[in-house]
């Protein structure tokens, strides 16, 4: 690592406290690792550089990430403490924390190039949506295929979906509706409508 490359991985724990409430310590570092990954290939100066969508940037990546984990283990709490079920937390908080670090490589086309040293045209594309890069990376740095199966969130990405990837995805679906609302005065669906792309 030069002197001029960040400390990617002091960034993403400082970033993302929820990590440390990941009791698996292996798990823990895979989640710290594929963020590393992405912010490399990315070519980012720092992780909060990163927009929550590609024309939403008063919000971060990092903010929605968070509300994602937030979010999907106070279902989880729900889920298991009203109605007796038994979600896998280490899965919710890894897959949830990785659902959108698929963004490293898909968001750099829509930042200033200020915030970017230099992208990997290799992986920083939006030709991949970011719910299927962020699946590879999860892959790429040997998370369990519980995690991985949980990462992609739009229907139709894996044919059949756990208590964990629900958990994911209605979370995502809460925190980006919140974003959406607050930032544009608009759903998450009109968002989507109105801009022929897609986010969470």
């Amino acid at each position: 690592m030069s002197d001029e490359t960040p400390d990617y991985e002091a960034q993403v724990r400082d970033a993302f406290p929820e990590i440390g409430d990941i009791e698996d310590e292996q798990l823990r570092e895979q989640v710290v690792a594929a963020w590393t990954l992405g912010l490399e290939r990315g070519g980012w100066k720092d992780v909060f550089d990163i927009p929550y969508a590609w024309n939403i940037h008063e919000v971060t990546n990092v903010e929605h990430v968070r509300g994602v984990t937030r979010i999907a283990v106070k279902s989880a709490e729900e889920q298991r403490d009203f109605h007796g079920a038994d979600p896998d937390f280490d899965v919710i908080r890894a897959a949830c924390l990785l659902h959108d670090v698929g963004k490293c490589y898909e968001y750099v086309d829509h930042v200033d190039d200020e915030k970017l040293l230099d992208p990997d045209p290799r992986y920083a594309t939006e030709e991949v949506p970011h719910s299927i890069s962020g699946y590879a990376l999860a892959h790429e740095v040997g998370c369990p295929l519980a995690v991985q199966r949980a990462i992609p969130h739009f229907l139709g990405e894996v044919p059949k979906r756990t208590l964990e990837a629900e958990l994911v995805k209605s979370a995502n679906s809460a925190s980006s509706n919140a974003i959406t609302q607050s930032a544009m005065g608009i759903t998450l669906k009109e968002w989507v409508d109105e801009y022929s792309q897609t986010t969470d």
